[in-house]
């Protein structure tokens, strides 16, 4: 079963590239977007706040040169500040003039103040140098309401009024806010749009590096021996020195492959002489001979075998299809020995033996042979992969009802030529030469007891890496 990492496509997973690309533009796409959204809204504001001040202070003015006194010192005047809301009750925008000096006597309001809106006294909020103070107080409905006020002398007996416009404070912080709403909208859209166009051209621009990795998986299948395709001009040179890497891996073990010949052949004539030569002596000295000749003839041939195996081991070039291999030989061993039920039991998927299928082959064989030489009616071969925390593996059961070994004894049964029953034909190599061939291939491989009552061997070997390892 898969795991939920597994389940992830490799492209999707936190470690990938395209996942930490787009995870950083997008970061830096979000902050670019806060920062100009945090910039605007402030000049957004200071420029309202400036205008409605700006506003305020016209006001103001035009209301100081509007009235005036008469001569028997009331406050005279009709101002008209040019705004619809100082002649609305209680719109928040308002204006009054009050006398401050003796002698001086009424007062003047705007239409829309009909009531009386209190100012902070001057030890509060006291008059700058030019006789003026701006402050904030609450307005007739609740609103915050923003103050301009000036004390001014009307005549030539110094006589002096105060004089105040009001503005409606939360108009312009509603506005403030609405503008800011729309700011934010609009740059969330852009930004949601800008993030999604950023992520599809590094998923396009990454694309490329995703038919480097399939090429590859192609190569370690065995379907293809080099990387083929037109890769863009940053890849194209990546994608040359691995061809290269390729053809020098290849090479080497080519090599390797005809060095382990010559030896064997440069050996065989040799051994040849020798074993002919003792079988000539006959007595003591000819078996001697004989026996010596042929255990050099043995180790020669297994260490062979164990340099051809290093040379190839962790190449790309050898692979093994498993089950298509496990079929055809448990269809020739059931002709051979029909008197056994010999079953296979394999995944729905194929799978890849890291190796060639000769040694593949010598590892099933060997244990095939052993199985149908003690097994009584039933043989068992099954196939499948490891468990999550080892998928890159695979386990090889073969199972007989014969009399099995017992367990003190099962690792003697690996070492080279040691037969544990001497009734049976054979050299006693079989079990050794899968033991080294799995050790050579980093598996590994263990006897024990069959529920079917004989011999349980099971080996785990290293299989080709494939799209389920992403």
């Amino acid at each position: 079963m898969a795991t939920p990492a597994s389940m992830i496509p490799r492209r999707l997973r936190l470690g990938s590239l395209t996942v930490r690309v787009i995870a950083l533009s997008t970061l830096w796409a979000l902050l670019t977007l806060v920062i100009i959204a945090t910039v605007i809204s402030t000049l957004f504001r200071q420029a309202s706040e400036r205008g409605f001040e700006s506003l305020l202070s016209a006001h103001l003015f035009n209301l100081i040169s509007t009235v005036s006194v008469t001569d028997d010192g009331w406050l005279q005047g009709a101002p008209n500040l040019g705004d619809l809301r100082f002649t609305i009750p209680r719109s928040g925008w308002y204006w009054s003039v009050e006398p401050i000096s003796e002698g001086l006597r009424g007062s003047l309001r705007s239409i829309s103040m009909i009531e009386t809106v209190e100012a902070p006294s001057t030890a509060e909020v006291p008059f700058d140098r030019e006789f003026q103070r701006r402050y904030v107080t609450v307005g007739l409905n609740g609103e915050l309401l923003e103050v301009f006020e000036s004390e001014f002398v009307l005549d030539n007996a110094d006589r002096v009024g105060r004089f105040r416009v009001m503005g409606n404070r939360s108009e312009l912080e509603e506005e403030i806010a609405d503008f800011e709403r729309q700011l934010y909208f609009y740059l969330a859209l852009f930004g949601l749009g800008m993030i999604a166009i950023n992520a599809i051209a590094i998923w396009v621009g990454l694309r490329p590096l995703s038919r480097v990795r399939r090429a590859l998986a192609e190569i370690r299948s065995g379907n293809a021996t080099r990387l083929d395709g037109r890769f863009p001009a940053e890849i194209a040179p990546l994608a040359d020195e691995t061809n290269a890497l390729i053809e020098s891996n290849r090479r080497i073990v080519e090599r390797s492959r005809t060095q382990v010949g010559n030896l064997a052949h440069s050996l065989k004539t040799p051994l040849a002489v020798l074993l002919n030569e003792g079988s000539a002596m006959g007595g003591q000295k000819g078996s001697l001979i004989v026996g010596q000749a042929t255990a050099m003839q043995s180790q020669v041939e297994h260490y062979l075998q164990r340099a051809r195996v290093a040379a190839q081991r962790d190449s790309i070039l050898f692979r093994t299809p498993v089950v298509a291999t496990l079929e055809r030989l448990v269809r020739v061993m059931s002709k051979l020995n029909r008197h056994l039920d010999i079953s296979l039991d394999t995944p729905d998927e194929e799978i890849m033996f890291s190796g060639e299928k000769e040694d593949f082959e010598e590892l099933v064989g060997n244990l095939l042979e052993n199985a149908t030489k003690w097994g009584k009616s039933v043989v068992s071969v099954s196939v499948g992969r490891m468990d999550a925390e080892e998928a890159r593996g695979f386990v090889l059961t073969i199972e007989d009802d014969g009399p099995g070994i017992p367990d003190d004894q099962a690792k003697l049964a690996m070492k080279r030529g040691h037969r544990l029953d001497e009734t049976k034909p054979g050299t006693g190599l079989g079990l050794s030469i899968v033991a080294d061939l799995v050790k050579e291939y980093g598996g590994h491989f263990e006897l024990g007891r069959s529920e079917l009552g004989g011999l349980k061997a099971v080996i785990r070997l290293q299989r080709q890496h494939d799209e389920r390892d992403d």
